[in-house]
């Protein structure tokens, strides 16, 4: 499925810049086109006007429809060079009849030629035009005169040239962008459709795990449904053990379910959260209230130490509930007769909340995922606790959304601590 998305985006890619490229291409040659077509015709229009007004036996000078004498020549070989210099041109002269009567020519050029380009003009039918002899490349024009019609004929293979070299280098060079520019798109294809990879293998993680564990609750359902049904004439008070244990796992479900409920909330509507000011140290101290008993029954030493009056905006509740998580997997993981530390403190501009506890640890490897949603480090011992993993990826998202920042360090046998940031007022 990937493979097919990269390639589709790596198709897109190269057809829109080949779109561009044409255009760019089809703009410059026309440009480059039209301004060689312009010269071609002032040089043309420049040959054309000096043989028409140079002096000569009959010629009449001022540039009008210029008339020749009977019998005489219509052109005048001392009348001097042409304004082009080295460009090969030359003019013929044709009578009413299209039959060739006079030329003139500053460079030897064969008869054949004069007679072949007067008749590819007059094939034109067009006053201007151009065509190939010989792979030469002739541009003309034509101009009615008293006795007929005076052609004149320049080589415009150079121009022609300039124009053919460019088609060549637009190809060349378009090939040659295409080539670096599809290994670029391909590397930047699977750069882009990386995050979306990885997006997909971690929902279909979401729902192997979800699946799974909503496997189990449904499994003990169904068998402590089944023992019922198979007791038929026994009474409830009899049959109060399997009850329980389908009301445990029905509340196990829903625990699982509202969990990730909440975490699509937070995470993919966006809700919005009411933040208002208030006292980090007050949260703190009521959560602390609420969970002493639970510390003392586990026979667990609890130490901390809480600046007081820090003030954060936020939700409250939300925080609560974040210092709740962390003081949870704390008890819950730390060793027997083991040690829970709970410090607040302002450093510069933030609240930082550390919750430490002695125990097992938690080794390197699981450090990078320990926030992600369902992973457990130890799945047995975490199935003992009733959890699901999901409590700390609820208490990342919550600190996101608040502009705070929730970490953790440990130390393999001996201790693991959460550090929780958060913009102090």
């Amino acid at each position: 499925m990937f493979k097919k998305l990269k390639n589709r985006f790596l198709l897109l890619n190269l057809i829109t810049i080949t779109i561009m490229m044409l255009v760019a291409f089809a703009a410059i040659y026309a440009i480059t086109y039209q301004n060689v077509r312009r010269d071609i015709d002032v040089e043309l229009h420049n040959i054309t006007e000096f043989y028409r007004n140079a002096p000569g036996d009959g010629r009449q000078r001022g540039g009008q429809d210029a008339g020749i004498k009977p019998g005489g020549s219509p052109f005048n070989s001392d009348f001097g060079e042409p304004p082009l210099g080295k460009t090969v041109s030359f003019m013929l002269l044709a009578d009413a009849n299209n039959a060739l009567i006079d030329m003139e020519s500053r460079f030897d050029l064969e008869q054949a030629l004069y007679v072949e380009a007067l008749g590819k003009a007059l094939e034109t039918g067009d006053e201007t035009g151009q065509f190939t002899i010989d792979g030469n490349d002739w541009a003309f024009h034509a101009q009615p005169i008293a006795i007929g019609t005076l052609f004149v004929f320049m080589d415009v293979t150079a121009q022609q040239g300039i124009l053919t070299n460019l088609i060549y280098t637009f190809l060349a060079v378009g090939l040659g962008m295409l080539i670096v520019i599809y290994w670029i798109s391909r590397m930047f294809a699977s750069r882009s459709i990386k995050p979306v990879k990885e997006a997909f293998e971690k929902q279909k993680q979401f729902i192997a795990d979800a699946s799974h564990e909503l496997k189990t609750p449904l499994a003990v359902i169904q068998t402590n449904t089944d023992v019922l049904l198979a007791n038929r004439d026994d009474t409830i008070a009899s049959q109060e053990k399997w009850l329980n244990y389908i009301k445990q796992e029905t509340q196990r479900m829903a625990k699982l379910t509202g969990d990730l409920l909440y975490l699509t909330e937070m995470e993919d509507a966006r809700i919005a959260t009411l933040h208002t000011e208030y006292n980090l140290s007050d949260a703190l101290e009521t959560i602390m209230l609420t969970m002493e008993a639970v510390i003392f029954e586990k026979q667990l030493r609890f130490d901390y130490e809480i600046e007081p009056g820090l003030m954060t905006k936020g939700s409250a509740e939300q925080m609560m509930q974040v210092i709740m998580i962390l003081l949870d997997n704390a008890i819950k993981y730390a060793n027997p007769q083991g040690a829970i530390t709970l410090t607040l403190k302002k450093k510069q501009n933030d609240a930082v909340l550390s919750v430490t506890n002695t125990g097992e640890g938690i080794s390197p490897e699981h450090l990078d995922r320990i926030f992600d949603r369902f992973y457990r480090t130890d799945t047995s011992r975490s199935r003992a606790q009733g959890g699901h993993g999901l409590g700390l990826a609820i208490a990342k998202s919550i600190v996101e959304q608040h502009g705070g920042k929730l970490s953790v360090r440990s130390v393999v046998g001996e201790s693991t601590t959460f550090v929780l940031h958060l913009p102090a007022l």
